[in-house]
């Protein structure tokens, strides 16, 4: 049985007002996968203390960055059920973790961050990793717009 959404509705709106946009369905995670030119950021969201103390954290701070992805997106385990199994369909040879972040380009998975990589780290640190992704898998597609 899915969360309730009042319960989760913060946790959602945690990422949705840095302009992270949510896919709810699996056509919406397929939709953006195959619409997105440059990186596409998932984001696996969840209601466990590592998500709301360190990854949806960390991933504000990383959104500052100068270089990131073109498009962001999010599902909600535990709620967006579907929609996850779907944009973990896109993890390739990853287990089902939550939280989880992935960067695809051209539909294909090129970095990952799971659950026990974020457990171990605080916000700042997350936000360093991330932002190290970006620029290595995000700064072609930033420069090109430039």
């Amino acid at each position: 049985m899915p969360y309730p959404e009042m319960l989760i509705k913060p946790m959602r709106e945690d990422l949705t007002r840095l302009g992270v946009e949510e896919t709810r369905t699996p056509e919406a995670v397929d939709t953006a996968v195959k619409d997105t030119d440059g990186a596409l950021m998932v984001i696996v969201n969840s209601v466990c203390g590592c998500a709301a103390g360190k990854a949806r954290p960390g991933i504000a701070q990383a959104l500052q960055h100068e270089v990131k992805p073109a498009r962001s997106i999010t599902v909600f385990a535990g709620a967006d059920i579907d929609a996850t199994n779907q944009a973990r369909g896109y993890f390739t040879g990853y287990a089902p973790s939550s939280p989880s972040i992935g960067l695809l380009k051209e539909g294909k998975l090129v970095w990952m961050l799971q659950r026990f990589e974020i457990e171990g780290r605080s916000a700042e640190q997350i936000a360093e990793v991330l932002k190290a992704a970006f620029d290595k898998h995000c700064a072609q597609a930033a420069a090109a717009t430039n």
